[in-house]
């Protein structure tokens, strides 16, 4: 059984441009450990200023609850030593992470002399960038109210249930967002403007703390997931300028009746271990996406085909329209694309999901972040609880069957179509 490096040299030899096998794991290696420096060293980072606040809380002395939300105002305020100013300088490095993974892919794909993936991935780090820097000066400004949850309990409470969400949500390819905003907002009174700020933290944590691991185990499809984002960037650039314009309630129902409805092809084919009858479509052939991967569960190297390549890329630019428009991780929209209209094993469109996801929310988090919707004392426990729970996911999908990762997945898209009916018709 061939690798997915030998079959993708083997095809890119076709073409004419040789690649070889160590150099595909080269660049696959190189991806991997950008993503684990960025959240390694975001954890940290957090850890200090998340100490260095309650210990402060602890011993009575003085500490400021008032925190930035501009890379001047962070930089100005962790020189003088402030512990939230240290947190916010974490959660940005977390934020980051996508950003800098897509500008390193661009080497690494130009190390192995695949000059398509180099414009492909070079096209999703400018719309990245406008989105950042250009969307994100127009629409982020404005803040609102925070009321500071400073107790211990708090941070204990919320790094448990966002531990839970990032364990789920890399099983199953979502951000995790479907957990921690009803969480923060029902449990513990959280505004949703901070609870939807925690999401996008928690998806960028899903997405760079599972995709470390999936990608070094060549779960991953950074073909499908490269490519794929160019769909996701363009729809949340759009969904972000529709939002000030477009009914979001409206939008909830909508998007919510679509998903309960997209569960019936999933129950038809709830025992599929791996799809049967799929051949490569010309688009496919084209962009060399077909792959292998290991599957532990069958003890054997999986080779798989993708097909329905246009059908696909449209479904991920709605998927990105609504992470822009409603604020929400669109996990489950891309697993569905890659799943139902590509015909990807259950398992590689969780693992590229996951490694897609934190480059949508990337390109709407700066906005947030420069709302003041990011609140450190909030962003924290959640961007470690679901670093940690996504860790723990990623070593325990391998082991798990196709059809048992789509068993999880069906109650868990049931659960956020609910979640956004209800939402849409204003019960958060």
């Amino acid at each position: 059984m061939k690798t997915s490096g030998q079959l993708r040299a083997e095809t890119a030899g076709q073409s004419g441009d040789p690649i070889s096998d160590d150099l595909v794991r080269q660049t696959e290696l190189l991806i991997s450990g950008v993503l684990r420096g960025g959240v390694i060293l975001s954890a940290i980072v957090i850890l200090v200023g998340i100490v260095d606040f309650y210990t402060r809380r602890i011993g009575g002395r003085p500490v400021s609850f008032a925190f930035a939300h501009s890379l001047p105002g962070v930089f100005q305020d962790v020189v003088r030593g402030e512990p939230l100013a240290i947190v916010a300088l974490g959660l940005l490095i977390l934020l980051a992470t996508p950003v800098l993974r897509v500008a390193v892919s661009i080497l690494a794909f130009a190390v192995e002399r695949d000059g398509l993936y180099v414009v492909i991935t070079s096209i999703v780090l400018s719309i990245l960038l406008f989105s950042i820097i250009v969307v994100g000066a127009v629409l982020g400004h404005g803040t609102h109210a925070h009321e500071v949850h400073s107790s211990i309990s708090f941070f204990v409470f919320i790094f448990l249930g966002s531990l839970f969400a990032g364990f789920v949500g890399s099983l199953v390819g979502l951000g995790g967002g479907v957990f921690v905003v009803p969480l923060l907002t029902t449990a513990f009174g959280v505004p949703i403007q901070s609870a939807i700020g925690a999401s996008i933290v928690s998806v960028i944590a899903t997405s760079s703390g599972a995709a470390a691991a999936y990608v070094r185990d060549r779960m991953t499809n950074m073909r499908v997931g490269m490519f794929l984002e160019i769909a996701t960037t363009v729809g949340a650039v759009s969904g972000a300028l529709l939002a000030t314009i477009v009914d979001p309630s409206v939008l909830f129902v909508i998007f919510g009746l679509v998903l309960i409805f997209s569960v019936l092809p999933l129950v038809v084919r709830l025992g599929e271990e791996l799809p049967t009858g799929v051949s490569d479509d010309r688009f496919s052939k084209r962009l060399r996406l077909a792959a292998t991967y290991p599957d532990q569960r069958l003890e054997r190297d999986v080779s798989y085909s993708v097909t329905g390549v246009p059908a696909g890329f449209g479904m991920m630019y709605v998927a990105g329209a609504i992470s822009g428009l409603l604020g929400i991780g669109s996990g489950t929209f891309k697993v569905l694309a890659m799943d139902a209209a590509m015909r990807l094993p259950m398992k590689v469109s969780t693992t590229t999901s996951n490694f897609m996801i934190g480059v949508t929310a990337a390109a709407s988090a700066g906005i947030y972040f420069q709302r003041g919707d990011i609140d450190p004392v909030i962003a924290a426990p959640v961007a470690l609880g679901v670093l940690l729970g996504a860790t723990m996911g990623a070593v325990t999908l391998p082991r798990l069957s196709n059809a048992w990762v789509r068993k999880v997945f069906i109650p868990v898209i049931v659960l956020v179509g609910i979640e956004m009916l209800l939402r849409g018709v204003g019960i958060a």
